[in-house]
């Protein structure tokens, strides 16, 4: 027998290999002509439509009337818009809450973030260097931070140097133009405070009878009240306070009847809840600076999806001031 086998099985075998090739390449073909036809069908993940954009609305306080109807105004415009929106915050002012969750939005790769602007240094770095080297645009609302330091892309709330001068108008006209007015401030005044205290001061210092003297305190409702008595022991002939901060008007009421007649004095609230309501409503309060914070969500939100949708570049860095107006007993309903 010859090396490699005879010539019939050689053929045998020759031929076996062609068949063999001629398939495989058939099969080829046809395959290649299935992935590059263009009936072929598209993948079907490539046919769902992009995640909507994702939001976080991050506050210090949700259980306030004030920031439950911001979260509707916010959450009605995220609706319309077609967006996903989530809103964090604790049920009480806890600083380190808040910059927790503003930490995880920015983690989390959100698209946009809508807070309530926290005058403090973490605030500040998280917003202007974190969220900024993440491409994330934040919007501050309610209470603003100043831009330089934050980077915020814009603010959207109430106009606090003006709220400032509406009510020292107010308060002027009540004294006469002239008596002792004591202006109440945190201990670390924010953003709001130091522009509603500007507003204030802007109005009294035409007045020459009206005197206005500042002092601070810090959160808790016995510090307030012994800043006030000490006030009223220093200046027995203080006419007026005003708290520039937050909640503070009913401590200032109840601490000034323990000696005085509260109605006897000129209070003013620049916050609107239940509380300061029934003090106007009861003679306590002469005014109460009324905010929009439904207009404050829903317009926050619609200027952070034109951001996003590239329609407004760059928003407008001084703000967008909803509408503020205040509430007198005589105009109570």
């Amino acid at each position: 027998m010859e090396e490699g086998g005879s010539p019939p099985m050689r053929r045998l075998l020759i031929g076996f290999l062609c068949a063999a090739f001629f398939a495989i390449s058939a099969m080829t073909i046809q395959t290649l002509g299935r992935v590059f036809s263009f009936d072929a069908p598209v993948p079907a993940a490539s046919r769902e439509p992009m995640d909507k954009p994702r939001i976080v609305l991050i506050s210090r306080e949700r259980d306030t009337p004030f920031w439950r109807e911001l979260e509707r105004g916010a959450f009605e415009a995220a609706g319309r818009h077609g967006v996903q929106l989530q809103a964090w915050g604790s049920f009480g002012l806890y600083e380190a809450d808040f910059l927790r969750n503003l930490e995880l939005a920015i983690a989390s790769r959100v698209d946009g973030i809508i807070a309530q602007g926290l005058d403090n240094d973490d605030f500040k770095k998280l917003t202007a260097i974190r969220a900024a080297e993440n491409g994330i645009p934040v919007i501050t609302v309610g209470s603003d931070v100043p831009v330089a330091e934050s980077m915020r892309r814009t603010y959207v709330g109430s106009d606090h140097r003006a709220a400032g001068r509406l009510v020292a108008e107010r308060l002027a006209e009540d004294l006469g133009g002239a008596g002792r007015v004591v202006v109440l401030t945190s201990e670390r005044p924010a953003h709001f405070e130091r522009e509603r205290l500007a507003g204030i001061l802007s109005v009294t210092e035409r007045f020459d009878g009206i005197v206005v003297e500042t002092a601070s305190s810090g959160s808790a409702n016995d510090e307030l009240a012994r800043v006030v008595r000490d006030r009223l022991n220093a200046h027995p002939d203080t006419k007026a306070f005003v708290s520039v901060a937050y909640h503070n008007a009913g401590v200032i009421a109840r601490e000034i009847g323990r000696r005085f007649r509260a109605a006897d004095f000129c209070l003013y609230a620049f916050d609107e809840n239940p509380e300061t309501v029934q003090l106007l409503r009861d003679g306590i309060l002469r005014g109460i600076v009324a905010q929009d914070p439904y207009r404050m969500g829903e317009w926050s939100v619609s200027l952070m999806v034109r951001w996003l949708d590239g329609v407004d570049l760059p928003l407008d860095m001084d703000g967008y001031f909803t509408d503020i107006r205040l509430l007198t007993r005589e105009a109570m309903p």
